[in-house]
């Protein structure tokens, strides 16, 4: 992965994968093991839309790592808002950076951004495209709780728009994994997501209810339904809140499935999950730091 961008999961190998969450044991097993690994790194952080978890994990995994970050600032205070384009923004913000974290509304404009840099450019969320580092950091968090292989897998929610649920999907086709997908009939996976799924020999089940194969399965990861991605606001009120998980939704679950979410949830998972050995979610977002600094330390090599 030396000093490539990396903008979908679909570039990942199993090996590619596996040297990423190998390497990010070790930062989290040691975090002074980063060093100064790249001293005066520079990492612009490219936010055309909110982040918590995302932002501020690449910014303490750059820091980590030795170097530093530069920030775009919101897009209010940004020349976005004078009508500069997306080239020229990612143009001018290479000459100030070793490397740059894009997150934008607009599905394929971090493979567009990319075609006008030469420094590695990472896919922090293309609208609903592609999320690829939430996509380590989930596969991360699923190798610690239940392994890679020969797993089975429920993912749940809005999966027409869920950028995270397209790129984990994809990666999911590395490793023997049995995927279930369980969505309003509205919210479907996106049928070139599923001829994609299809292509890779994936084993793809889809569902309405998730009661028929929650027995079954050895993950269950959640997604909010994403009201910011609906063109209509009553196509969202029809869905919204219609799947929750409950500490009674798991009764006939297994006893350590492991309950995921990309977070921020709103009301799909409720809060008396939290303390159970179920929930997996706030040390999936603290994984984001071990698992950004691998990939960081990868993309910002250089040949010397």
């Amino acid at each position: 992965m030396l000093g490539r961008s990396l903008l979908t999961a679909k570039q990942l190998s199993r090996e590619d994968i596996e040297t990423v969450l190998d390497r990010a044991s070790e930062f989290a097993a040691d975090p002074s093991a980063a060093g100064d690994r790249h001293p005066g790194k520079l990492l612009a952080l490219c936010f055309f839309e909110p982040s918590t978890r995302t932002k501020m994990s690449f910014e303490t995994a750059a820091k980590r790592l030795g170097g530093d970050v530069i920030d775009m600032g919101s897009v209010e205070s940004s020349s976005v808002k004078k009508g500069e384009s997306l080239a020229d923004t990612v143009r001018v913000i290479e000459g100030y950076a070793d490397g740059i974290v894009l997150r934008h509304p607009k599905q394929g404009a971090a493979k567009m951004a990319a075609e006008h840099v030469d420094v590695p450019l990472v896919n922090a969320g293309d609208g609903a495209g592609h999320h690829p580092s939430q996509t380590l950091l989930d596969l991360y968090t699923i190798r610690e709780n239940a392994g890679l292989d020969d797993l089975t897998i429920g993912i749940m929610g809005d999966l027409k728009y869920g950028r995270t649920v397209h790129s984990l999907a994809h990666a999911l086709t590395n490793f023997d994994v049995r995927q279930h997908f369980i969505s309003p009939q509205s919210l479907k996976l996106p049928r070139s997501v599923r001829y994609d799924l299809h292509e890779a020999g994936a084993h793809v089940r889809e569902h309405e209810e998730l009661e028929a194969v929650l027995p079954a399965l050895d993950v269950l990861y959640v997604t909010r339904i994403q009201r910011e991605r609906f063109p209509d606001e009553d196509e969202y009120q029809k869905v919204a809140g219609q799947y929750r998980i409950t500490p009674e939704t798991l009764d006939d679950a297994k006893d350590d499935v492991a309950v995921m979410h990309p977070l921020p949830r709103v009301d799909e998972i409720s809060a008396a999950i939290d303390d159970t050995s179920n929930a997996t979610y706030f040390d999936q977002a603290h994984n984001g730091v071990p698992v950004r600094m691998a990939l960081l330390d990868s993309l910002l090599q250089t040949d010397d």
